[in-house]
């Protein structure tokens, strides 16, 4: 119960609408069962040629039955379907506030296609928990108990019967299949997972495949993973309507007690006879709000499911993660200064460290460069700095202040980051460089697209999904014209111009450091010409920081540095 906690919580925000349809739900039962009751009575009063009169009042009272069922029902359905929606956006705006902190970091511990399969499929299967778990169970029991007290006032016996149907259809039916039922949920909610996964596999991978010839095996795959998910939806299928089955014949059986008890009570004088028609009708009628209770096994574990695996997503994220009220906020005039106390880091579910015991000092409006091999860590030193990713142990420090304490948006807003994958809209080259500010003029985006060599771009220029249509060295000078506009105090720079020749490199990197020239500025580079006006070098290896000093200082200290410096001048001599 713990993982429906919070979507109850949201449930019950919306107290109105859900008491209003309790209410028009117990009337819309209590109405069909009063007009099947009348019926029942007038059809056998009507036989022993009663006064006109009582035949006109029971008329008249079919009639108001008649339409208060009709409206009641109508009602019912539309508070409880309005509740239902305005619970869902609420469930959908909750979950999304949780999971947006998250992100990206979150994506390396789901995969794209599972974690959308939670964010659409099981959002959307909570829709149920109001409409066929919560609501239903209570409109069943008010509705049985008004019932069975009316019953009492002409048998007993036949109180007694309904109270004993009231549980088997009510409970144990119910409680006997949810037994069954948690295991074929599992699978068919793990399968749906497993089908979207391998379907954002087959479409971001497609180019490649198609390239390589195995579109074939991977589609095989894809047809596998769909099968199997419709194999165990048909089960579940097939399983709910056996659930449903039985609760129907056994309120079929109820109802031939109800008739078979009545009749003996008519024949030993224990009932009148022109009541036993109507006894028979509440029977028929007052099990039709039971039918919903032959699916709750099903709905109840769908919407534990959702609500669990919802859970799991955003679990770990407390108060403290969104009290951003309480944090600080850097000051965005300011050059930060950097630092990194026993920094250790590692990916979930990876037995070895990203980063291992970093100790970095930068101070404010330097010049630093972090250079080593593949593999290093480099880049997740920046994701740290960021605060998209979080140290298992040890501090990180910005502006002089633990991460911890910042918000993580003032951090943000005051960072020209510029990460080694770009991601740009599908939209217009303008809307894609007013990601760095809105109030930007047409006449500042120019200016910063002339600066990175990128004249001949118009603002109204199309770019397609990814920037599927830009190289990748004009996505990286896109990228620094954002960069430039946003106009933050902390540059972060990973292999910013990598794809770019070297007259334009040079150009921009000329441009880039007088604008940082009072700025706190880091750079992530492979290439290790040209370091020698960097303020400090970092030299990284095997995921921790073997060197750090002036380019001068690990020259001639002939250490790790100077050993790449050497193979770069001489991988090309042979």
């Amino acid at each position: 119960m713990k993982e429906m906690s919070m979507i109850v919580t949201l449930m019950l925000k919306e107290k109105k609408d859900i008491f209003l349809s309790i209410l028009f739900g117990f009337l819309a039962g209590m109405g069909a069962v009063s007009l099947f009751a009348n019926s029942g009575y007038l059809i056998s009063k009507a036989a022993i040629m009663p006064p006109l009169y009582v035949l006109t009042v029971s008329i008249a009272m079919l009639k108001l039955f008649s339409f208060t069922r009709a409206l009641s029902r109508y009602a019912e359905r539309y508070y409880s379907h309005r509740a239902t929606f305005t619970i869902l956006s609420n469930m959908r705006v909750h979950f999304f506030d949780k999971l947006i902190p998250l992100a990206p970091g979150i994506f390396q511990k789901y995969r794209s296609g599972d974690l959308l399969s939670r964010i659409v499929g099981d959002v959307e299967s909570l829709q149920n928990f109001f409409l066929r778990v919560f609501y239903p169970p209570i409109v069943m029991v008010v509705v049985f108990l008004a019932t069975i007290a009316f019953s009492m006032f002409f048998s007993v016996h036949v109180a007694v019967i309904l109270i004993a149907g009231l549980i088997i259809t009510g409970f144990i039916v119910p409680v006997m299949f949810a037994r069954k039922q948690r295991s074929i949920d599992r699978k068919v909610r793990e399968k749906r997972g497993e089908l979207s996964t391998e379907v954002a596999e087959f479409l971001y991978g497609f180019r490649d495949l198609k390239i390589h010839q195995t579109l074939d095996q991977q589609e095989k795959e894809l047809v596998q993973a769909s099968q199997s998910y419709i194999s165990e939806q048909e089960k579940e299928g097939n399983r709910a309507l056996f659930s449903q089955s039985m609760n129907q014949g056994i309120t079929m059986m109820i109802s031939w007690f109800v008739l078979g008890a009545g009749a003996y009570l008519v024949t030993v004088g224990e009932l009148e006879g022109v009541f036993l028609a109507m006894l028979v009708m509440i029977s028929l009628t007052v099990f039709e709000n039971s039918v919903p209770m032959a699916a709750f096994p099903n709905h109840y574990e769908d919407s534990r499911r959702a609500a669990g695996r919802l859970s799991s997503v955003v679990e770990g994220t407390g108060e403290a993660d969104n009290d951003s009220e309480t944090k600080e906020v850097l000051d965005p005039n300011e050059a930060w200064s950097v630092s990194m106390s026993d920094v250790t880091f590692s990916f979930p579910e990876e037995q070895r460290d990203t980063l291992k015991n970093i100790n970095l000092t930068i101070p404010p409006g330097t010049k630093t460069a972090i250079v080593g091999p593949s593999g290093s860590g480099k880049s997740t030193l920046f994701q740290l700095i960021l605060n998209v990713l979080h140290p298992n142990q040890g501090e990180v420090k910005v502006g002089g202040r633990s991460i911890r304490q910042l918000q993580e948006e003032s951090i943000w807003s005051g960072t020209n980051a510029l990460l080694q994958d770009h991601h740009f809209f599908y939209g217009t080259i303008r809307s894609n460089l007013q990601l760095a500010h809105d109030d930007l003029t047409d006449e500042d985006m120019k200016t910063a697209l002339g600066h990175v060599n990128l004249h001949e771009f118009s603002l109204d220029d199309k770019v397609l999904e990814k920037g599927e249509n830009l190289s990748g060295g004009e996505k990286q000078r896109l990228a620094i014209a954002r960069a430039l506009l946003k106009g933050g105090r902390l540059w972060l720079l990973d292999e910013p111009t990598s794809s770019i020749d070297v007259l334009t490199e040079k150009s921009i990197f000329k441009y880039v450091f007088r604008q940082a020239e009072k700025d706190t500025l880091l750079l992530i580079s492979h290439r290790l010409t040209g370091l020698e006006t960097m303020d400090q070098i970092v030299v990284m290896n095997e995921r921790t920081i073997v060197e750090t000093g002036t380019y001068d200082q690990l020259m001639n200290l002939k250490g790790y540095f100077y050993e790449m410096k050497q193979i770069e001048k001489n991988v090309f001599s042979a």
